[in-house]
């Protein structure tokens, strides 16, 4: 490994790992020769001495080194220094599309497409140069942050004028195609096939191919059919299935020819997801989707797996549990002459072993209608039955000719199933709708249109409603009893169901647990009652009444009842004396749970309304008392007079005081309370000498609280 700041040829600074593969090692560098940030892929030292695996380095770099395009991680430079043998690549800082598919379960059929698209566009620059990608993967397409998506790892690219794969250009298993599998010819329709796998998990989020090891998901790929992906994502257009199907057929030649066709399918999908557009195969060979694989082939994939054959992972990623490593490609077996003239001899028997099938097929078919008729003449003189005569009428296969077969029943079994036995029955399967039903399971098949037993043309299509399930929601099997409350709340609205919570009390289940639920099974939108358990009636108290005595007496009643008070407001009230209680929060004769404080309101008496007014004056006694001001003394008051219901009434508002005739008197008052209910006055200044009114100011009072 190289340390953290390190140089390589002088401009590019090592500054931190950022993953690790079979292979090599991928840094984070810095090119200070360009000011720009790298991605360095080193050769690992175990490998660094052998000249098998440095060419294999340097042939990716070669590979691509000879591309440049917005879909595909551009390579910037080769380094070899001494032992140390490294690639500086465009750095990618994003994830894989492994992860992200990981992260999301699976994607919408827009943002696939979407991603497709631009993969799709990588490989066709590939393409175009000659170069055969062969390790077309999710983990090696790289999501930058900008969303633009970049295809990586040419490490087993090879030119397009290879015509044979060995197990050392085997990519990935659970991708790569049947003729990689086999070992056998190898070109762009294998990067098409490994896309149509991709474009598969993306929508689906699983592998159509799965297995215990290696050879098990290898002749997977080589036999099993493929399972459509609409059956585990019902929102996959007819328009996209009908693309991924292409692409992964077994046979090369019924998949796309060039990968540009496969773009122009995947823009169309994005205006017509709907319409049925994509160009199948032809129909010669529908029934050989199975690949029949020779027995030295069968032995050959066997020794791969016994060598510990791994492919590589993804060096940009962490580890991904289920990726392997190039360990073992130095032990591994060559072609060997002859192999040509082998293969003519082994296809010669195998011809003349499936001629000598068909014969003892036809032999025994014959044998078998001459016994059924002859049967028929040793029944001793008996009449046949009316019914057995009416059977043998209706048996369709009494009168099929070798184009004709009959519809099996698929009612009621899982899609996948349902296909495979129309495909035994050389039949086609078409979803033509999902539907809700409370009787058939979710995707198991509702209805079919063309009933069972009816005579059809091979590979007719027999369109299917597959179930979604019932969208009834049993509360049984929530497992709600014994749930708090807050706990079965939120369970239920989880389940876009409206929720209703009732106490009862009980003796043995907790306070705030679920005792009962109603209904049993409701639908989404509708309501469910949940009870909650309040604790034993025994542990609970009566509320006494409160209204209409005073507080220090509602406090010993609560202490009496086993209750203690709880919040205590006091109000203006009308008739209810100062001091009383007004009102309690919970009412009397209510069961609450010993200890429970109770709140309650105190009369502060009848609100009393408020008259006030200001005065801002000066007044000179100087004026009053004449030229001998100076020398002279005043006593004077100010007074506030008012009528009341006819009567004058006063208040002092300064009491009397002693002023030099000189002195400006200032008549300042910013809150006089007058009579209640009286909006006039008057302010008076008084000699009290003379008891004669001085000055006098008019007031008007204001209502206030």
């Amino acid at each position: 490994m190289l340390r953290t700041g390190a140089y390589l040829q002088g401009r590019y600074e090592i500054l931190s790992l950022i993953g690790s593969g079979g292979m090599s090692d991928v840094y984070k560098a810095k090119c200070h020769k360009l000011n720009r940030l790298v991605a360095v892929k080193v050769l690992k030292e175990e490998f660094s001495n052998d000249e098998g695996f440095v060419g294999k380095f340097q042939m990716e770099a070669q590979a691509a080194a000879r591309l440049s395009h917005p879909n595909i991680v551009n390579v910037y430079d080769v380094v070899d220094e001494g032992n140390i043998h490294c690639i500086v690549m465009e750095l990618v800082e994003g994830i894989t599309l492994k992860s992200y598919i990981a992260k999301k379960g699976f994607l919408d059929v827009k943002e696939a497409v979407t991603i497709g698209i631009q993969v799709a566009q990588g490989i066709a620059a590939a393409h175009e140069q000659k170069i055969i990608h062969r390790d077309i993967k999710p983990q090696n397409m790289l999501i930058s942050r900008d969303g633009k998506v970049k295809v990586a790892d040419f490490g087993i690219a090879r030119a397009a004028t290879t015509q044979t794969m060995t197990s050392e250009a085997m990519g990935s298993v659970h991708y790569i195609s049947p003729e990689q599998a086999r070992g056998g010819y190898s070109d762009a329709r294998s990067d098409i096939y490994s896309f149509g796998i991709t474009l598969y998990e993306m929508v689906t989020g699983i592998l159509p191919f799965e297995g215990d090891n290696t050879v098990a998901v290898a002749l997977a790929q080589l036999q099993e059919p493929i399972t459509r992906p609409s059956i585990y994502n019902s929102e996959i257009p007819v328009s996209l299935e009908g693309i991924i199907l292409k692409c992964t057929e077994k046979k090369p030649e019924r998949r796309y020819s060039q990968i540009t066709e496969v773009i122009a399918d995947l823009r169309r999908v994005l205006v017509y997801p709907d319409d049925d557009f994509v160009q199948p195969a032809s129909q010669v060979d529908m029934g050989a989707g199975t690949v029949i694989i020779r027995k030295d082939e069968l032995k050959e994939i066997r020794e791969r797996d016994s060598r510990e054959i791994r492919v590589p992972r993804q060096d940009w990623d962490e580890e991904e549990e289920g990726e392997e490593d190039w360990d073992d490609v130095r032990d591994r077996k060559r072609p060997r002459r002859g192999d040509s003239r082998d293969n003519v001899n082994r296809s010669f028997e195998r011809l003349l072993s499936a001629l000598g099938v068909v014969i003892a097929i036809v032999v025994v078919a014959v044998l078998l209608v001459v016994f059924s008729r002859l049967g028929g003449l040793f029944q001793f003189g008996t009449e046949p039955t009316t019914s057995a005569i009416q059977t043998e009428t209706v048996e369709p296969e009494s009168t099929l000719n070798e184009m004709e077969v009959p519809v099996p029943d698929v009612l009621g079994l899982p899609a996948d199933m349902a296909e495979e036995k129309l495909k035994e029955s050389t039949l086609v399967m078409k979803v033509s709708g999902y539907e809700d039903s409370d009787t058939v399971e979710k995707g198991r098949i509702i209805s079919q249109n063309i009933p069972e037993k009816t005579v059809v043309k091979k590979y007719s299509s027999v369109h299917v409603v597959v179930s979604n399930g019932s969208d009834l929601i049993r509360l049984t099997d929530l497992s709600l009893d014994g749930m708090s409350a807050e706990a079965a709340k939120l369970l239920l609205e989880q389940n876009k169901l409206v929720v209703n919570q009732s106490p009862e009390y009980h003796d043995t289940i907790q306070e705030g647990l679920v005792i009962r639920f109603e209904p049993e099974q409701v639908r989404p939108g509708e309501a469910v009652t949940i009870y909650i358990s309040a604790g034993p009636l025994s542990a609970m108290k009566r509320v006494p009444e409160l209204r209409n005595i005073t507080q220090e007496d509602a406090l010993v009643c609560l202490a009496e009842y086993g209750l203690k008070p709880g919040e205590v407001t006091e109000e203006f009230h009308d008739t209810v004396p100062a001091g009383y209680v007004i009102s309690q929060a919970v009412e009397a004769e209510t069961l609450v749970k010993e200890g429970t404080p109770i709140s309650y309101v105190v009369s502060k008496g009848p609100e009393v309304k408020r008259f006030v007014a200001a005065i801002n004056e000066t007044y000179n006694l100087g004026g009053m008392v004449g030229p001998g001001a100076l020398a002279s003394d005043i006593t004077v008051t100010i007074r506030l007079r008012q009528e009341v219901n006819g009567e004058v009434v006063y208040r002092t508002l300064m009491e009397p005081t002693s002023l030099s005739g000189h002195t400006l008197l200032p008549v300042n008052f910013t809150n006089i309370e007058g009579e209640p209910g009286v909006e006039d006055g008057l302010v008076e200044v008084v000699d009290v000498a003379t008891e004669q009114i001085l000055v006098s100011y008019p007031l008007k009072f204001i209502e206030t609280e």
